[in-house]
């Protein structure tokens, strides 16, 4: 059995993990922690664990909770995880569901999160966490930087055109989100009332996770590539779906630039490349750790392609668990949820 902790529980991608676990025939879960509701039973601050554990919410100490486990999933605010990290290091593995190892450039960390990072060398031993891409990496890593929601839905059906160089290195992405994206922290603009029936563009140009999909795709292409992201709120909990514009050689045919796309994730058990004529839905995808793909060619030399995932599951905890499984040798697929949430 893989042992595990959860530090930040609390929060949606915490839940979620605790979800995804323990349905997980591999795990068994140690401990979860929480700041802010330690001492309580799991089962009183969420109900929906009424009668399933007696799991007490602890305060963190990891100086001592690292030893008891094999792995710890950090679900914590921008800029904790760095603390908590050297205490974990000697005793368990990490997997780190915030941003703090998933840019290697720190310069650009540090400008767009507007923190000093502490950890420089882990940065650079940490493994970015999109499986489909580093499985080999993450085999043997001791520290797995779980992308974004966001540069996930981009990345994977980007990432195999931009190796062959099928495309041109100018995008434009396109991406509308569910709130939970923004957290549980209550704000203004997340309330209610302020999102319901309503539908915006929001930081355009400067979302955080611009840079970490730059880096990624400009190093699949061997060199500069430039995107302009624009991410929208969706007034619904979960789900993202990325509109993406992109240029390929006028005599590349939408067969043959689905067959790329097609061929590279043939043999993958959570990307599902739709074929020529169908594209994705939310609907298809929540509760669920699929990336759904579809594409099509719309003149000459202009591609769309359209991209699905559930921003807490593909896009954050069920990534992190599919993580989990390669690094312990478990197969990929083992307690990962394949339903959907429909209707």
């Amino acid at each position: 059995m893989i042992r595990v902790g959860i530090a930040g529980a609390t929060g949606y991608t915490g839940l979620e993990l605790l979800r995804i676990c323990s349905h997980h025939p591999e795990v068994e879960i140690i401990w979860a922690t929480s700041d802010s509701y330690s001492g309580i039973e799991l089962g009183n601050y969420c109900p929906a664990w009424q009668g399933r554990t007696c799991m007490v919410l602890e305060k963190p100490d990891m100086e001592e909770m690292a030893r008891e486990v094999d792995v710890v999933f950090l679900g914590l605010p921008h800029g904790v995880s760095m603390d908590y990290v050297p205490a974990i290091f000697p005793h368990a593995k990490v997997i780190d569901l915030g941003a703090d190892f998933r840019i290697q450039n720190l310069e650009t960390y540090e400008k767009y999160y507007g923190l000093h990072h502490k950890l420089p060398t882990v940065v650079r031993e940490a493994v970015y966490g999109l499986p489909e891409i580093y499985r080999q990496k993450i085999k043997t890593a001791q520290i797995i930087a779980n992308p974004g929601c966001y540069p996930t839905s981009i990345i994977i059906p980007l990432y195999p055109l931009l190796k062959n160089q099928i495309i041109q290195p100018e995008i434009i992405a396109d991406s509308k989100s569910g709130v939970t994206g923004a957290g549980k922290k209550p704000t203004e603009v997340t309330h209610f009332c302020e999102i319901d029936g309503s539908f915006k563009a929001y930081k355009i140009g400067e979302h955080r996770h611009q840079p970490e999909i730059q880096e990624q795709l400009s190093s699949a292409y061997g060199g500069s590539v430039e995107i302009v992201f624009t991410p929208h709120l969706l007034p619904i909990k979960r789900g993202i779906l990325s509109t993406i514009y992109v240029q390929g050689d006028p005599s590349v045919s939408e067969k043959e630039m689905w067959k790329i796309i097609e061929n590279f994730y043939h043999n993958e058990p959570w990307v599902r490349v739709y074929p020529l004529g169908q594209f994705p839905e939310l609907k298809w995808v929540l509760g669920s750790n699929f990336c759904d793909i579809g594409l099509k060619k719309v003149d000459k030399k202009h591609f769309v392609i359209v991209s699905a995932i559930d921003n807490l599951t593909k896009g954050a905890s069920g990534q992190a668990v599919q993580n989990m499984n390669i690094l312990f040798g478990v197969d990929e697929r083992v307690g990962l949820p394949s339903s959907v949430l429909y209707p």
